[in-house]
């Protein structure tokens, strides 16, 4: 049985939910409960409201979806200022 092709959209973040998910309104105008991806948890990359995020959805479910990636508004590729040392 081969893997079904996931639906990627682009999305805005309306409201941080408890248990890392969050509402999501997409371009079409479509809202949906979407949570972050196990590398943006695992990488610490916060979510809040009103950030731009890129979602991959199921084609069986498309009221559940998966935030891998946000967009950075007004800032380009990299870290901003320098690399930030733990």
């Amino acid at each position: 049985m081969a893997k079904e092709e996931l639906i990627e959209m682009q999305g805005v973040v309306n409201e941080v939910l408890p248990d890392t998910r969050f509402r999501v309104t997409l371009e079409n105008g479509h809202e949906l409960i979407a949570y972050s991806a196990g590398k943006m948890r695992k990488h610490h990359i916060r979510i809040l409201a009103g950030d731009k995020v890129s979602l991959e959805l199921s084609p069986y479910d498309l009221t559940k979806g998966r935030i891998k990636f946000r967009h950075l508004e007004g800032r380009g590729p990299g870290p901003a200022g320098g690399q930030r040392r733990r």
